[in-house]
């Protein structure tokens, strides 16, 4: 089967980092693929409180994240988040991959010790267990033993802790671009080709240096 047809998983839970995750659904529905996405309860308030986005979780619409969602030729499917009968909850239902985008303290901790108590902790714990790539963006500072600790039981575990993180060398010039940065790391470990910054020792400059905003590209 060929992998990027596959579905991508994406989590949003209620740490600060919203529209890291926006950005993200964005750039993955336009480059044409498909995702599964939960959100927390935690999630939804960070939404409200950063972007705006006001989104019932038993009643989702997507067009309550994405003012062009119509416009997106990828597919989205909504898992509320108690719903352990969804497909993303088993490891026979295959994926490209998931990623928890923002990732909270609370979490890292379900998944560092294996206590899951909603569908989010299940289907990071399902991508562990079948060696599936699992991609942790966690956005808090500074850290405590306790955080760091369950950091490194996620790497041990097989997960890929990226912190939300953004560079500066890529010619920055708005928080636009600071997000574009966390979301193409996202998208190098998806292995999912985009054009949403310019690479380290790149001759090419990124789209927004041309005043053009950064999108994802399916080849």
């Amino acid at each position: 089967m060929n992998a990027p047809s596959l579905p991508i998983v994406l989590a949003i839970t209620g740490a600060s980092g919203a529209p890291y995750a926006l950005r993200l659904l964005e750039v993955l529905l336009r480059a044409g693929r498909e995702v599964r996405l939960s959100i927390s309860p935690a999630g939804q308030q960070v939404l409200k409180t950063e972007t705006g986005r006001a989104v019932d979780l038993k009643d989702f619409r997507l067009a309550d994240l994405l003012t062009d969602a119509e416009a997106l030729p990828g597919k989205l499917h909504y898992d509320y988040f108690q719903n352990l009968y969804a497909p993303i909850a088993s490891g026979s239902s295959l994926t490209a991959g998931m990623v928890i985008c923002p990732c909270s303290g609370g979490t890292m901790s379900a998944i560092a010790h294996g206590t899951s108590q909603n569908l989010i902790h299940r289907a990071a714990d399902v991508h562990l267990k079948e060696r599936r790539k699992l991609i942790l963006v966690p956005r808090e500072t500074p850290l405590s033993i306790v955080q760091l600790n369950n950091y490194k039981l996620c790497a041990e575990a097989g997960a890929i802790v990226l912190p939300a993180m953004p560079g500066f060398y890529h010619g920055a010039k708005s928080i636009a671009d600071l997000v574009d940065f966390v979301v193409a790391r996202i998208c190098d470990q998806l292995e999912m080709p985009h054009q949403l910054m310019k690479r380290w020792g790149s001759e090419e400059d990124s789209p927004r240096s041309h005043g053009g905003h950064g999108e994802g590209t399916s080849k």
